[in-house]
Parts: structure tokens; C-alpha cells; sequence
């Protein structure tokens, strides 16, 4: 039905609050409120760069979202501790399924498309054994962050594909499901913690609890 499978990394195939239990090892009983607030404040930065037409590589965005976390949360740092916890974000665990997609849909293409650098993403997958399953399109490319319409049709023209209802994009994030099925992709919304789907006006094309329920 799909000639490709298009997939959002951080909390899709990745789950962003893995690096909790890092977290948790220098901060105790601080962890989980910084992981919270470093993935919200990271989403919150890289959407106000989009729309104010300033972009800064996402590994940027994400350090100084750490340091407005660890403050938020007064949790004393310095430089040797901030590389430390960036490279644990090198190395997020990915879903339990994740590894079984290339079982699960042989002769598939599987690429990720995120709004993560390369340098972010190129590791990640490696730390995990899964650089040769995905590859990797990256919205520093174009400079562009999703959900802007602009950063979907650069994914789009990657993957040669005409018709782009026959690529099917997979996300955990609403905001970027919007922004797919708003540019013209099919979608598939991940929807591991069973949350109502907001009211955008739009609507994911499929709804799964995870991974596993891929056609």
C-alpha cells in the first residue's frame, strides 16, 4: 500500500525520557521533573525559532533546554556535566518494537525524518545496532523545523516519490502529525499513552498504540 515508511525519531522510535534513569543518577529524585521540563522546553524553543525565522541547529536547542531545565529544577551543573548528560541523549533507548520493524516490514524503505541533526541522530542509531535499518533525513538540511509545510516537501522530494499519500509518516507527536497530513502524507499517529487526540481540525489517517500494529 505505502512504497515508504517515514518516521519522527525523539519519542517515536526513541523514547526522550530513557535518559531519566542518567537523570536520576546525578540528580536524585530530580530526574524525572528535568526530563520533563528539558522535552518540553526543547519543543517549546524549536517552534519559537520557527516562527520567528531564526533557525539554530536542534542539538543547540537542545542544550540550552537542559540548562533552562536544570535551573528550573535547581540542579547545579557545570560544562562537564552538560556534555555528560547531552551524550546520554546520544544514547536513548528506543521502543521495544522498534527492532523488530525490519521483520515486521522486509523489503520496506524505513528512513527517519527529524528535526534532530545529523550529529544527534547518526549515534543515536549506532549506539542502538540500527544505523543499517534507517536511513536518516534531517530538517537541518534545509534548515527548516517541522511542522512548517516547507520542511514536509524537502522529505518529500528525498524520497522521490510522486504521490506523497504513498508515504506513510509516523509520529507520537501531534503537532507533527498535523503537519504531515497538512502538507499531504498519510499518517499514522503513535499513541503509546492511550491520550485523547486534540482538537486541530485535522485528523491522523490511522491511530496505533505502537509500532507493532504497522499493516
Amino acid at each position: 500500500m505505502f512504497k515508504a515508511y517515514l518516521f519522527d525519531a525523539y519519542g517515536t522510535l526513541f523514547d526522550v525520557h530513557s535518559v531519566t534513569e542518567k537523570l536520576e543518577e546525578v540528580y536524585p529524585e530530580k530526574g524525572h521533573d528535568v526530563s520533563q521540563e528539558w522535552r518540553k522546553r526543547q519543543v517549546h524553543y524549536f517552534m519559537i525559532r520557527q516562527l520567528i525565522d531564526s533557525y539554530q541547529p536542534f542539538d543547540q536547542i537542545t542544550r540550552h533546554s537542559l540548562i533552562d531545565a536544570l535551573e528550573f529544577n535547581q540542579a547545579e551543573y557545570d560544562t562537564g556535566r552538560l556534555e555528560e548528560l547531552m551524550e546520554a541523549y546520544r544514547h536513548l533507548k528506543p521502543f521495544e518494537e522498534v527492532k523488530r520493524l525490519t521483520t515486521n516490514l522486509p523489503d520496506h524503505r524505513l528512513t527517519i525524518f527529524s528535526n534532530g541533526t545529523n550529529d544527534m541522530l547518526l549515534p543515536l542509531l549506532k549506539n542502538n545496532q540500527l544505523d543499517q535499518t534507517f536511513s536518516i533525513l534531517s530538517a537541518d538540511e534545509p534548515k527548516i523545523y517541522k511542522p512548517d509545510p516547507k520542511a514536509y516537501a524537502f522529505a518529500h522530494r528525498q524520497l522521490e516519490i510522486a504521490d506523497p499519500k504513498e508515504i506513510l509518516f509516523l509520529s507520537s507527536n501531534p503537532w507533527d502529525i498535523a503537519g504531515a497530513k497538512n502538507y499531504g502524507f498519510s499518517t499514522a499517529w503513535v499513541n503509546r499513552s492511550q491520550q485523547k487526540w486534540p482538537s486541530l481540525g485535522i485528523q491522523p489517517d490511522f491511530i496505533y498504540q505502537d509500532l507493532n500494529e504497522l499493516p
